[in-house]
């Protein structure tokens, strides 16, 4: 972990030192969209939840059709799962983390005058801000719990897409893998459910797509 964060520490200081290259562009900007994830993992029946993300944004336009776009965002992941074998007692489950996120985008591609389409590579750290999980039937709720239940606040990951940029508007498709797991989750909502949580949530990954747009001032 300390190595991403020094990662990322390094990256933003690239940026700062290309934003006092003549030859580098300044834009600040908002930025949001839809986050689809769900916990990746061989022995859950997982499925896709739709969030979202917001934010502010910086893009440093660089020579040869680079750019470095740092974001400061809000972004939520979650994911449904309902264990099939016991599917009677769990009724499914909601896992939803809110995490203060750090993705650093990484742009290629050509200016075409009227347009800029682009690669995009996004090494990103985030920390969590709150959590919640949804019991199914049992009712049960969890909020805001981290060491307690076994959640890990710190994630890391990179994600992958392509982009397209028309004057002060960008759209960025993305597909994220999320390389550090939310750990072992060790709630205990009640004997019946108690170890199926565990068994579908320990040591699983958010993974997804997003897609997100921008406004460059």
């Amino acid at each position: 972990m300390k190595k991403m964060i020094m990662a990322a520490a390094f990256v933003l200081s690239l940026i700062f030192l290309n934003v006092g290259d003549a030859s580098a562009q300044l834009r600040f900007g908002v930025t949001g969209g839809a986050t689809f994830s769900k916990l990746s993992k061989q022995t859950i029946n997982a499925e896709n939840m739709t969030q979202y993300h917001a934010g502010l944004t910086l893009q440093v336009k660089l020579p040869l059709g680079f750019s470095i776009q740092p974001s400061l965002i809000y972004n939520v992941k979650g994911s449904r799962f309902g264990a099939q074998e016991e599917s009677a007692v769990l009724g499914g489950a909601e896992l939803t983390v809110g995490y203060l996120e750090l993705p650093v985008s990484l742009q290629w591609g050509p200016d075409l005058l009227l347009f800029r389409p682009f690669l995009d590579v996004t090494p990103f750290v985030g920390y969590g801000l709150n959590n919640r999980l949804d019991a199914g039937n049992l009712g049960s709720v969890l909020k805001n719990t981290w060491s307690s239940s076994g959640i890990s606040r710190w994630e890391y990951g990179v994600g992958l897409g392509v982009g397209l940029e028309i004057w002060k508007f960008q759209v960025i498709g993305r597909y994220n893998w999320n390389l550090g797991s939310i750990n072992d989750f060790k709630a205990d909502l009640s004997d019946s459910f108690g170890s199926a949580v565990k068994n579908a949530f320990d040591r699983g990954r958010f993974g997804g797509f997003t897609i997100t747009a921008a406004f460059l001032f």
